[in-house]
């Protein structure tokens, strides 16, 4: 499950309409684009995909408060960066001054906290993330948020932990709560984490060993200092440790397995898997 990970260097939230059911990321929003034809959801893709980030519908679990307005956040997840700002969404218009940086919102020091619901997508999210939903909700209502497609179906129930944007995937609910002790903590929960979005599928691959390898789960232990592409689809990485440096060199295979990864998957259907080959501190 290691170094699986959506990568982006950011995540634009938008919360639903009162009573609106979580869809395709962004194409429910109403209104039309700058350009003749195109719709609004499409133009707001189109610009977090060139600002590097990825765009995200988001709702309450449970009942809608219809008294609530409506609520942009923009996410900062670059490391040393990490920042979360909220703002009221009065159009959804007003999405693409957000981006534009136009409106700065305010900056908020609760971490969030996305578990993807969207069975429209594949049914083994919202039959796996709901639960997780409620179980976090319980304990941390105003963090928690079901969302839109995030990436990995096939680790479901997925979470993401934000401002870090670390993934984790086959979480259940009677281990949801833990994820956000431990970040609060400064911690990651290794054995479901899929990785950090804010890092490459190779970097994050190299850190997963690391931590197999029994270097501190802290979260912002083991940057990468430098990434080598090498020949066969393999990677030199330096990462920075609390004990040093660790040189991590890893491949990358696709494996063909005769299963249904997902609800919604056929078979057989292909998975990218990563090899270590040496890991060695300085």
């Amino acid at each position: 499950m290691g170094a699986g990970a959506g990568v982006a260097e950011g995540q634009a939230l938008t919360s639903a309409g009162v009573g609106g059911a979580v869809g395709p990321a962004l194409t429910s929003l109403g209104g039309r684009g700058a350009e003749a034809g195109v719709g609004l959801g499409d133009v707001v893709a189109r610009t977090c995909r060139e600002l590097g980030i990825r765009p995200v519908l988001v709702r309450r679990y449970g009942r809608v408060d219809r008294a609530r307005s409506r609520r942009w956040g923009l996410v900062d997840c670059r490391p040393g960066r990490e920042e979360i700002r909220w703002g009221t969404l009065p159009t959804d218009e007003h999405l693409l001054d957000v981006l534009a940086g136009k409106d700065p919102g305010s900056v908020s020091n609760e971490p969030v906290y996305l578990v993807c619901t969207h069975g429209r997508h594949d049914a083994c999210c919202a039959v796996r993330g709901r639960p997780v939903a409620a179980a976090l909700a319980s304990a941390y209502r105003e963090r928690t948020w079901e969302c839109s497609h995030i990436g990995g179906d096939r680790f479901a129930a997925n979470v993401v932990v934000l401002p870090h944007g670390l993934f984790y995937g086959h979480v259940p609910p009677t281990r949801a709560v833990e994820l956000a002790r431990q970040y609060d903590k400064g911690l990651v929960v290794p054995d479901l984490l899929r990785g950090s979005g804010a890092f490459t599928p190779p970097v994050q691959a190299a850190q997963h060993f690391a931590r197999q390898a029994g270097h501190a789960p802290t979260v912002d232990n083991l940057q990468p200092q430098s990434v080598q592409q090498l020949p066969d689809h393999r990677w030199r990485i330096l990462l920075a440790s609390t004990t040093g440096s660790i040189s991590v060199e890893v491949s990358a295979h696709l494996d063909t397995v005769d299963a249904r990864l997902t609800c919604a998957g056929s078979s057989p259907a292909q998975i990218r898997r990563f090899e270590l080959h040496t890991l060695t501190t300085s």
